[in-house]
């Protein structure tokens, strides 16, 4: 059976599972959205923000890109954080990594590599890197350096998350949203917390 059809047949399957549980699902979802999570992660395909968290539809708000950055001319994902923050209100938003990321992974092992829009995507990582470049020599081995970066990454991204002017304002006037920094991991499939900041 061809992919493509299969993934067609999988959705019809999935459709009813829902309805047999309640029958006004898709109803009661078309309405609005209220979701409480802004979810900024990776695009990996291992990574799936509602199967890891074993979220529904309609309780996480999710930007995925390559490595989950967030860049601050990227008006994709400034949009997302505006809407989430201003418009949906959300409580949480949470940037997760993930460890054997593809994208960290090539900024590690190629850290002058300058061959089109994917690596000048992966500069912050690799400046953060350099900007950690012997606390990730320290670590015993290259796994462990590997999953530092992914740590180091998340880290600086939440941080840029904080310093968005939609949340900077909706944390002086409404005292919310709470910032997380998560990392799941592949091997596992755990999510590990890194960071809470809060207003």
């Amino acid at each position: 059976m061809d992919s493509y059809v299969k993934l067609l047949l999988s959705n019809k399957a999935w459709v009813e599972e829902k309805l047999k549980v309640r029958k006004d699902f898709f109803e009661v979802g078309a309405r609005q959205q209220t979701p409480e999570f802004l979810w900024i992660g990776c695009s990996d395909s291992r990574v799936p923000a509602e199967d890891i968290t074993g979220s529904e539809p309609g309780e996480l708000f999710v930007h995925r890109n390559l490595a989950n950055q967030v860049h601050p001319e990227d008006l994709n994902v400034l949009s997302v954080i505006q809407y989430a923050v201003a418009v949906l209100k959300v409580s949480h938003v949470i940037v997760c990594g993930h460890y054997n990321c593809a994208g960290v992974q090539r900024a590690m092992e190629y850290p002058d590599a300058d061959e089109g829009v994917v690596d000048r995507w992966l500069g912050q990582v690799r400046t953060i890197g350099r900007q950690h470049a012997d606390e990730i020599a320290a670590l015993g081995d290259a796994t462990a350096r590997f999953d530092r970066l992914v740590e180091l990454s998340v880290r600086a991204q939440v941080a840029r998350v904080a310093s968005t002017a939609v949340v900077r304002q909706a944390w002086e006037t409404e005292r919310r949203p709470k910032l997380h920094g998560l990392v799941y991991d592949l091997r596992t499939g755990h999510l590990k917390e890194l960071e809470t900041l809060e207003p």
